[in-house]
């Protein structure tokens, strides 16, 4: 540091300035002595100059001797700051503008052993700290690093030589943009060991559900019933206590796990094998075992950790079984749900029980508004007009929201007309039903249960009764708090569901023909007319609407292609790309065809039928968002790849929606989704 750039300021220079300052005061007073006699005036003059050489000549002694007073102190003020810092008991190193050390304390030579001699670059002790981080225009304050099998937490604060005299009342330096930096080294080594030990010790909690107990014990005889409980009893606690779990059964078929959060993620590492282990029981059952699993980690507390497990079953329970569903706090993982043989419920004492909550609800309220997903289809209005011929038996006002109109529902839709003894507001739109709908109405939801995906989310926000009646397996976004949830995965319809619930819910219920049609067609093209994920109870359910009135050949004609559909789906068949020898994936042109969504999916089923093709999936462009289709027969579960791509379904037949991407990159998409899955393991070509 140069003298010159060394100022005197604050009171010190107020103080040496004071003398030459008076020379004004004694200049003013020779004035009136030349008033009062010149003579005297002028002896008072030559005093006056002499006074002010002499001070002059004492200021520019006096100052350079005060300024190396100043130094010496700064320095020995400063040895005793050095002394300090290098006695401190935290590692200290100060770094020049270019990344090179200028000084380290003691500490920091014992941890790093550089020495006060090292003047080389920081980067060749600590590799992350590079000139480019220390020198960024917004300041790193602080950085995490491992040396030497310890880790550090490193703070960074930068000072600047104008600072260094910004408090100071005597001297300040001249301005610069260069800058030090001080590092301090925190060992937080043992900190982190004992954050990780407190992680690992927090408790899981676990629900462990049979599926199908009830199915499994009625396959075999009574003899050997007991024999099956103990063998899956001891699978489950085998499995669960080689983690050193707590294991308690709490029913016949439900069990209570608690565990360490440290043996969680090898569970997840084998996948939780227990889920394809229990199957192997066999003492002469029918069926196999299948085991749902829902696991709570993350919250504050053992009570909220049960709760999300209590949720998680649920979505396993909801998605069909089969599987685990992990929640950590707001993340949701799932495992298995990968078989595409599901177990029908041959039981319909659900749908009975289901049916008379659903009056019991109906009947207090004094407006029902019935909503399906977005760009309808026949299912979805099928299932609405069931519901409401179920409030028009109760006397109940009902009204189904439905914003467009598309040509496979068209023939159905004109069949409610005035002419025909239907009000003229049956069907309204999502401006208007927001209007209709408040805390007195029932939103009634069917064949969808994801929020987003519904004809008006804002309906479930307007009211707080919401019922959900649904056959599409269930993600981590649910319509979250409804009276009454209906959501049974192994049905093939929304349509079969509503006609089960229908049979039971009043003696005196009558549908009219076209209404049987309507809830028919939806049957009939959600199992592509009964050949997919057809059951006892589906044709149970076509029974019912047939003596009800339905009749095939209108339905047939009711549910015919124009010829611009019927052209469009032929060429998104013909264009068709088989990808890995079993994937077909193909785009369905939009341009003259009024519903292409519903093209896509029939090119989707029609691609099923060419040999060798396990799995189709057809894109399709329409109002900014690339509508993804797709299908498969048994042996690929298209519901887990369209849930990578944000989508859901089925087991076998599945959709999603993208957006943000061209037809060509959302092929490219479900190829990559497609590699991955097969690399996992999760699907098998």
């Amino acid at each position: 540091m140069r003298k010159s750039n060394v100022k005197i300021k604050g009171k010190l220079r107020t103080y040496l300035y004071l003398p030459l300052l008076l020379t004004m005061l004694l200049i003013i007073i020779n004035v009136f002595v030349y008033m009062e006699d010149t003579s005297s005036g002028v002896l008072f003059s030559g005093f006056v100059l002499l006074y002010f050489v002499i001070m002059l000549i004492a200021y520019l002694r006096n100052k350079p001797l005060l300024i190396d007073e100043l130094i010496n102190f700064a320095t020995q003020y400063g040895l005793v700051q050095k002394q300090l810092l290098n006695e401190f008991e935290i590692p200290y190193a100060l770094v020049d503008y270019n990344a090179k050390f200028l000084w380290v304390n003691e500490q920091f030579t014992e941890v790093t052993g550089k020495d006060k001699k090292y003047h080389k670059s920081v980067m060749t002790v600590f590799p992350t700290l590079t000139k480019e981080l220390l020198q960024r225009s917004e300041p790193v304050e602080s950085i995490n690093l491992t040396y030497n099998d310890r880790y550090y937490r490193v703070a960074l604060k930068r000072i600047y030589f104008d600072a260094m005299t910004h408090d100071s009342t005597i001297v300040s330096l001249d301005e610069s943009n260069e800058y030090l930096t001080a590092m301090y080294l925190f060992d937080e080594t043992e900190l982190n060991r004992y954050i990780r030990e407190n992680e690992e010790q927090r408790l899981v909690a676990g629900l462990v559900y049979i599926d199908n107990y009830d199915e499994a014990l009625d396959s075999i005889e009574d003899v050997k019933r007991s024999l099956l409980v103990a063998l899956i009893d001891r699978k489950v606690n085998k499995y669960f206590t080689e983690i050193d779990a707590l294991v308690r059964k709490i029913e016949n078929d439900k069990y209570f796990v608690v565990f360490k959060n440290q043996y969680l993620g090898k569970l997840r590492e084998d996948r939780f094998s227990i889920i394809e282990d229990v199957k192997t029981v066999k003492v002469g059952n029918e069926m196999a075992v299948t085991l749902s699993i829902g696991i709570g980690v993350g919250g504050d507390s053992y009570t909220k950790n049960y709760e999300y497990a209590r949720m998680a079953i649920d979505l396993a329970l909801g998605r069909g079984g089969d599987q685990v569903v992990v929640r950590d706090n707001e993340d949701v993982t799932y495992y298995g749900g990968k078989t595409n043989k599901q177990v029908e419920r041959n039981n319909r004492v659900k749908a009975r029980v289901k049916a008379h909550a659903l009056r019991e609800v109906i009947e207090s309220r004094e407006h029902v508004i019935i909503m399906g997903h977005s760009i309808s289809d026949v299912d979805s209005l099928g299932a609405a007009i069931g519901v409401y011929c179920a409030a028009r038996v109760l006397g109940k006002k009902a009204q189904i929201v439905l914003n467009e109109v598309t040509s496979s529902l068209r023939p159905l839709v004109e069949g409610f007309s005035e002419e025909k003894g239907y009000p003229a507001d049956l069907f309204i739109k999502s401006e208007e039903a927001i209007l209709l709908t408040n805390r007195n109405t029932l939103v009634m939801v069917v064949d969808v249960n994801r929020p987003s995906y519904t004809e008006c989310p804002e309906l479930l926000k307007r009211t707080d009764t919401v019922c959900v009646f649904d056959h599409h397996r269930q993600s981590s976004e649910v319509i979250e708090n409804p009276v009454l949830s209906y959501v049974e995965p192994y049905a093939s319809s929304a349509c079969e569901m509503i006609a089960e619930v229908l049979q039971y819910f009043s003696e005196n219920i009558k549908l009219e023909p076209h209404e049987a049609d309507c809830i028919y067609a939806g049957i009939l093209i959600d199992t592509n007319n009964f050949m997919t994920k057809t059951g006892v109870r589906t044709f149970e359910a076509a029974a019912y609407l047939r003596r009800a009135g339905a009749e095939v050949t209108r339905v047939r004609k009711m549910l015919r292609n124009d010829m611009a559909a019927y052209k469009a789906r032929a060429e998104a068949v013909r264009h068709a790309e088989v990808y890995r020898g079993v994937f077909a994936i193909s785009v369905c042109p939009a341009d003259n065809v009024e519903s292409p969504t519903i093209v896509g999916a029939q090119a989707a089923n029609e691609l099923l039928n060419i040999v060798g093709i396990k799995a189709s999936f057809v894109l399709t462009e329409y109002q900014g968002k690339i509508y993804v289709s797709s299908r498969s027969i048994d042996e690929i579960n298209v519901q887990l790849i369209m849930e990578r791509l944000g989508g859901g379904g089925h087991l076998n037949v599945a959709g999603a929606q993208l957006t943000d991407c061209s037809v060509l990159q959302a092929k490219h998409i479900i190829q990559d989704t497609i590699d991955e899955m097969l690399k996992e393991g999760d699907i098998k070509e």
